[in-house]
C-alpha cells in the first residue's frame, strides 16, 4: 500500500481544542504564534490554569463579601462575576507585561507585586470570614454585648450630673417634708397622750392643756399640708424629669441596638478581636492568609519563574516584522501620494497654460468687440471702457 506524500511544511500541524485554545487566552498568548511553539504550549496551558483558578477564586470571593451587603443573593451573584471578571483583566494585564526581553524588569515586578498583595489581601478577607463563620457570630454577639454596655455607660455618664442633681432635691425635698411631718405626729401624740392620761400632766380631762396641745397639733397639720401643696408639685416635677431621663436612655439604647448587624466590617471586626483573644488561631490565620494571597498571585508567579521558550521569540520577531511592514507601507503610501500630487500638480499646470492659449484669440476679439462699441458710442469715456474691460477680460489673481 502507497503512503500519501506529505509535504514537510505540512507535517507539523497542531490544532488546540477549544479549552487549550481558551487557556492560551487567559495567558494571553497569540494563538498563531504559539502553535508552532511546541515546548511553549504547555507553559502557556498552566499559565492559563493559574488565571483560571484566581478568576475563580476571585469570583467566589466577591460573591460572598456581596452577599453581606446585598440585601438579596440574586443582586449578589452578577455583582461577584462583574468583579470576578475586573480582577481577571487586572491579571492579564499583568502577566501580558511579564517578558524575558523587557529592559527594566525590577520596577513593573514590584508595582505588579504590589498590586497582587493589596487585591489578594482584600479577596483573602471574604474567605477568612466564610472559614471562620461559627466563631465569628459569636464574637459578633459578644462584640454586641459589649457594644451596648459601652453605650449604655456612655449615657449614663452623660446624664450623671443632672440625674445627681434631682436626686438631691429629691432627697431634699423629702428630708423637709419627713421633718415636718414628725413635728406634726409628735403633736399629735402629745394631743393624744394628754386627753387620754398617758402623757403630758397625767391627768384625764384635763380640757385646758388638752385644748392647747390640740391647737398647736392642728397649726402643724396645717402648715404641713400647705407645705405638701407647695413642695409636692415641685417634688413630683422631679420625679418625672428623672423618669424621663431613664426613659431616654432606654430609648436611645434601643436605637443603638437597631444598629447591630452582621455586616461586612462587622465580621472584619469582630474577626480581629477574634484573632486578638485566640493565640491559637493567630497562627493559622495568618497562614491561611499567606495561602489566599499565593492564589492571587499565581499568575504573576508563574510567567516570572516558568523558563520562557521560542514563544517569546516568535513574538519580538512578529513584532519587529510587522513595525518593519507598517514602516514601509506607510513609507510607499506617502511615495505614492507625493507622485500623485506632483502629477497632478503638473497636469493641472499644462492644463491652465492650454486654456489661455485657447482663449487668447477669443479674448482678443473681445476687447475688438468694446473698443469699437466704445469708438461708435458718445457717452461712454475712456475709463468707463477700462472699468469694462477689466470686468469682462482680465483675470483675478487666485487666493
Amino acid at each position: 500500500m502507497l503512503e500519501k506524500t506529505i509535504a514537510l511544511s505540512q507535517r507539523e500541524t497542531y490544532a488546540p481544542t477549544r479549552f487549550t485554545a481558551f487557556l492560551w487566552w487567559l495567558s494571553t498568548a497569540e494563538k498563531e504564534l504559539l502553535k508552532d511553539a511546541v515546548v511553549d504550549r504547555n507553559r502557556h496551558k498552566i499559565i492559563g490554569m493559574t488565571v483560571l483558578a484566581t478568576w475563580a477564586f476571585a469570583t467566589l470571593a466577591w460573591t460572598y463579601f456581596f452577599s453581606t451587603v446585598a440585601t438579596t443573593t440574586w443582586l449578589a451573584i452578577p455583582l461577584g462575576f462583574f468583579m470576578g471578571f475586573i480582577i481577571l483583566t487586572i491579571d492579564r494585564a499583568l502577566i501580558k507585561g511579564i517578558n524575558k526581553f523587557s529592559k527594566n524588569k525590577i520596577v513593573p515586578l514590584l508595582f505588579r507585586g504590589l498590586l497582587a498583595i493589596t487585591i489578594g489581601t482584600f479577596m483573602a478577607q471574604p474567605a477568612l470570614l466564610y472559614m471562620f463563620k461559627k466563631e465569628i457570630r459569636l464574637q459578633t454577639s459578644l462584640d454586641n454585648e459589649k457594644k451596648k454596655l459601652l453605650k449604655s455607660q456612655e449615657l449614663s455618664d452623660f446624664y450623671k450630673p443632672r440625674k445627681a442633681a434631682l436626686t438631691t432635691e429629691k432627697e431634699n425635698l423629702q428630708k423637709e417634708a419627713a421633718t415636718k411631718y414628725a413635728d406634726v405626729a409628735k403633736a399629735r401624740e402629745n394631743f393624744l397622750s394628754e386627753t387620754d392620761g398617758s402623757g403630758g400632766t397625767g391627768k384625764v380631762g384635763v380640757k385646758a392643756v388638752a385644748l392647747a396641745k390640740k391647737n398647736e397639733y392642728q397649726k402643724l397639720d396645717e402648715e404641713y399640708q400647705q407645705f405638701l401643696s407647695i413642695q409636692q408639685p415641685k417634688l413630683t416635677t422631679v420625679e418625672n424629669e428623672l423618669k424621663a431621663i431613664e426613659e431616654t436612655i432606654k430609648k436611645e439604647e434601643a436605637a443603638f441596638a437597631e444598629y447591630f448587624n452582621d455586616g461586612f466590617l462587622t465580621q472584619i471586626e469582630a474577626l480581629n478581636n477574634l484573632i486578638k483573644s485566640n493565640p491559637a488561631l493567630q497562627f493559622r490565620y495568618y497562614l491561611l492568609v499567606i495561602i489566599l494571597l499565593l492564589i492571587e498571585l499565581m499568575p504573576v508567579i508563574a510567567k516570572t519563574i516558568l523558563p520562557s521558550g521560542t514563544y517569546d521569540e516568535r513574538a519580538l520577531l512578529r513584532e519587529s516584522m510587522e513595525k518593519e511592514i507598517t514602516q514601509s507601507n506607510i513609507t510607499k503610501e506617502q511615495e505614492l501620494k507625493e507622485l500623485y500630487n506632483s502629477l497632478a500638480h503638473q497636469n493641472d499646470k499644462d492644463a491652465i497654460i492650454n486654456f489661455f492659449d485657447f482663449t487668447k484669440e477669443d479674448r482678443n476679439q473681445k476687447i475688438k468687440s468694446f473698443s469699437k462699441e466704445w469708438k461708435d458710442g458718445t457717452s461712454q469715456s475712456f475709463d468707463g471702457l477700462w472699468e469694462t474691460m477689466k470686468k469682462n477680460i482680465l483675470t483675478r489673481q487666485e487666493h
